[in-house]
């Protein structure tokens, strides 16, 4: 979601400089603050061009996803009602409004609005990631590697394209395919896109740590934090690496930098609380859960949410079974996606209802994804149904990529004795 609305903001910055909006640049400015002093001023200077709250509209977005502050969402839409009271029915503008409607995470929203713009003008690039975007949000999975697909042969080389693809491969257990994707996306990038550079060095970290090689995963976890200081993906993700590595007490300071200040949602203070309690820090842990089940629930009535957080929380650390069942259900509901059914499994599972429960989970891995986590749960639902053997497979998977979920997996396979007559 990310790179669309980047893609987008490059877009709408050329084409409000070709309508003689100056740039107003700060070094002191994050690169979406710059946009937004850049936009005020373009609107400022010409209140009737249109062109000039596009791009506060796309700078406002940008502002969003650095601070996690939903609020810059919400000026977003009303430079968006401006631009199109001046332009109705723009077509620049209303990709911009799809941007939006996926970072408040309205995905099905998103998506109809994307179809519909496809159908206006079937060979926009942009208008191909969006759909793709909202795609893989609601587990259409065959839908977003079509139009991904299209993006890729649409202009050959596109970053954009690349970054989609990464994440596709990935879903489908390309792990290694989608570092090259991704790797192929960096490589496009020059030493002034500091954010892009480090979101996508996260990125190919990520996948390092997916396929076991932690070192490898650690490097470009720390290449993205010199490029740009307390970036919070590079900081969750080194502290997974610290986790991995058993350095629990490390991984907690990495947490707590992460969740300073906008950073702290719902979701954040779920890894802090976790990392806390491995590291022996119940009182802390204890705290830190409180505080992010009060904090998640505020968000769950909005499809921007926690929800699935809080499925494992009530499933695994507060023993609220029923909860988690609850909240599994409103996801279910109007999102398929892999980490949304591995969520509804789970919950499945600890009610008790392990028939559905397996049928959810093998969906999961149907796509392909291989993740540690979800290699544990499908294990742990395949022992409750009797099936040792599927149960055995599992769990060894989980422990063969020495990420985290592949210890607590060598502690259920030391317990499963699969009798000789089934081997």
């Amino acid at each position: 979601m990310k790179k669309t609305i980047q893609a987008l903001f490059l877009m709408v910055a050329t084409s409000a400089a070709a309508q003689g909006v100056a740039p107003a640049t700060s070094t002191d400015l994050s690169p979406a603050e710059q946009g937004i002093a850049e936009a005020r001023k373009a609107t400022s200077d010409k209140p009737k061009e249109y062109a000039g709250y596009n791009l506060l509209a796309t700078a406002l977005v940008l502002r969003a996803q650095e601070t996690f502050d939903a609020a810059f969402y919400a000026q977003a839409e009303e430079a968006v009602r401006k631009s199109l009271a001046l332009s109705p029915d723009n077509f620049e503008t209303e990709k911009i409004h799809v941007s939006i409607l996926l970072g408040e995470h309205e995905y099905p929203a998103a998506l109809g609005q994307a179809q519909s713009l496809n159908k206006r003008v079937p060979d926009d690039l942009m208008v191909y990631g969006l759909l793709t975007d909202a795609d893989v949000e609601l587990g259409n999975y065959k839908d977003a590697e079509e139009a991904a697909t299209w993006m890729l042969n649409l202009r050959r080389g596109n970053r954009p394209a690349y970054i989609r693809a990464a994440r596709l491969r990935e879903l489908f257990g390309d792990v290694e395919g989608a570092y090259e994707m991704a790797d192929l996306a960096f490589q496009s990038t020059i030493p002034s896109e500091v954010e892009e550079r480090a979101s996508l060095l996260t990125q190919m970290g990520h996948f390092r740590l997916a396929s076991g090689d932690t070192d490898a995963a650690e490097k470009l976890f720390q290449q993205a934090l010199t490029s740009l200081p307390n970036y919070p993906d590079a900081l969750g993700n080194l502290a997974q690496v610290r986790i991995a590595q058993e350095r629990y007490t490390e991984a907690v300071v990495l947490l707590q930098q992460r969740c300073r200040g906008a950073a702290s949602r719902g979701s954040n203070l779920y890894d802090l609380a976790e990392a806390l309690q491995l590291a022996g820090r119940n009182d802390d842990a204890k705290k830190a859960f409180s505080e992010f089940e009060t904090k998640s629930l505020l968000e769950s009535g909005k499809k921007d949410n926690s929800n699935r957080e809080l499925v494992f929380y009530y499933s695994d650390h507060a023993q609220q079974p029923a909860k988690a069942l609850k909240m599994a259900k409103e996801e279910y509901v109007w999102r398929r996606d892999v980490y949304t059914l591995d969520a509804y499994a789970w919950a499945l599972h600890v009610n008790g209802e392990d028939v559905e429960a397996r049928r959810q989970i093998e969906a999961v891995l149907a796509v392909g994804i291989r993740d540690s986590k979800i290699f544990v749960h499908a294990g742990e639902i395949a022992l409750k149904r009797g099936d040792r053997i599927a149960a055995r497979t599992y769990l060894q998977q989980a422990v063969s990529l020495h990420a985290m979920g592949s210890e607590h997996a060598q502690v259920v396979l030391a317990q499963i004795s699969v009798p000789s007559k089934q081997r």
